[in-house]
């Protein structure tokens, strides 16, 4: 029940974000939101995340991390079904905010749940929600409109129909929820057990923290970049409309496949590292191909860049690996996003500006593929074996 709870939950941790995105100009139209406040929206859900998300870990010291998720889960079926029909621009955000709040908290607790019933299969449980996560994402953005179609052409019931989703991820955390606390018996090891020492835990002392934090950051701002202007990219090199959209879809799939192998690898690696050289290598090729032949090798770059974007189920599996127990994985997970999505807000905003400063795109890929270079320093130093405990712990 907790790997069906787990699956469903990954699902629906993008869906509000990419239905919008697909919806987003009907909406604007519908609501009469200014064009300030709909490139708002593009900042919000990093903004939620990192708000929201510090405040996961208490709430799940006092509630426990299934009951968490399972409210995160009904917040997130609330705002979806409440914001189409809110009626007007406030509403629209507020219940969009009460949807991002749910993701915020489910996305830091699942790494703790994951450490906590499968302590001894970080990678393949990791793999496996980051492979339904980008299954959710790239659903949301296909299918979004065909089911709006099918729905009558409204955008109001094209949006409110992923609330269905979120209700159905609630179900299987029901019965984990009323046996809180009873996580399978050979998992409880004593050395995996809180002790006192870990409530003085001071994870801004960790240098691996700090370097998993940035690392984070920085693939966020490349993913939401990428998400946000690759397709206009290939636009204005003379691609069709529709022939950009598949490649965009294109880059996005490639997360299902590689989401599920690359924490499978990571796991049996004592050094991450080499895997953040191959995936940033790739970014930089992809890039590259950007800048100099954006038509001509358009499906090349499209998967390298799908490929590097998979820094982020290597993220994930890192947080759970670079903290010995529950409670350290729930501050390094929220330390990490938080600060992370932070740092990832003002990325998609500069490229726009760098874009109608300098009247095309050398700059802004030159941009992004400059970021990549941190990216893969930082998260070389946070492929390294050791423990936020060790680093941080008060002495």
């Amino acid at each position: 029940m907790v790997v069906v709870g787990i699956v469903l939950s990954a699902v629906n941790l993008r869906p509000a974000i990419t239905s919008l995105g697909a919806l987003l100009e009907e909406v604007r139209d519908g609501l009469g939101m200014s064009g300030s406040v709909a490139g708002l929206l593009t900042s919000v859900p990093p903004l939620c995340f990192a708000v929201f998300g510090v405040t996961a870990p208490r709430l799940a010291r006092r509630f426990g991390p299934a009951a968490v998720v399972c409210a995160g889960m009904a917040a997130i079926a609330t705002g979806l079904l409440i914001r189409p029909y809110a009626g007007g621009t406030a509403g629209f955000l507020a219940a969009s905010a009460l949807a991002l709040m749910g993701i915020a908290v489910s996305n830091v607790l699942m790494p703790v749940i994951v450490k906590r019933w499968f302590p001894d299969r970080v990678g393949s449980m990791t793999g496996l929600y980051s492979m339904a996560l980008a299954l959710g994402t790239s659903t949301a953005a296909a299918a979004t409109v065909p089911l709006t179609d099918a729905l009558g052409g409204g955008w109001q019931p094209g949006l409110a129909v992923w609330a269905a989703l979120a209700v159905a991820a609630v179900l299987p955390w029901l019965p984990v929820v009323r046996d809180r606390g009873t996580a399978p018996a050979p998992q409880h090891r004593p050395d995996r057990e809180a002790t006192p020492q870990q409530a003085a835990l001071r994870i801004t002392r960790s240098r691996t923290a700090w370097a998993l934090a940035v690392f984070f950051g920085l693939q966020a701002t490349a993913a939401y970049i990428t998400m946000g202007w690759m397709a206009q990219i290939f636009r204005d090199a003379g691609v069709p409309a529709g022939t950009a959209g598949l490649l965009l879809a294109v880059t996005m799939v490639m997360g299902v496949p590689l989401a599920f192998v690359i924490p499978r690898v990571a796991t049996r690696l004592p050094h991450q590292g080499p895997i953040v050289l191959v995936l940033g290598v790739c970014g930089l090729a992809g890039y590259a191909g950007l800048y100099l032949a954006p038509a001509g090798g358009s499906w090349a770059w499209a998967v390298l860049l799908g490929v590097s974007n998979c820094a982020f189920p290597l993220a994930l599996t890192m947080v759970g690996m670079r903290a010995r127990t529950g409670a350290g994985v729930a501050q390094l997970s929220a330390f990490a996003q938080s600060t992370g999505y932070l740092i990832s807000i003002p990325g998609p905003l500069l490229v726009g500006v760098l874009y109608q400063q300098s009247g095309g795109w050398g700059v802004p890929i030159a941009l992004m593929a400059g970021l990549m270079v941190p990216q893969m320093a930082v998260g070389f130093l946070a492929g390294r074996d050791r423990t936020v405990e060790d680093e941080a712990a008060a002495r």
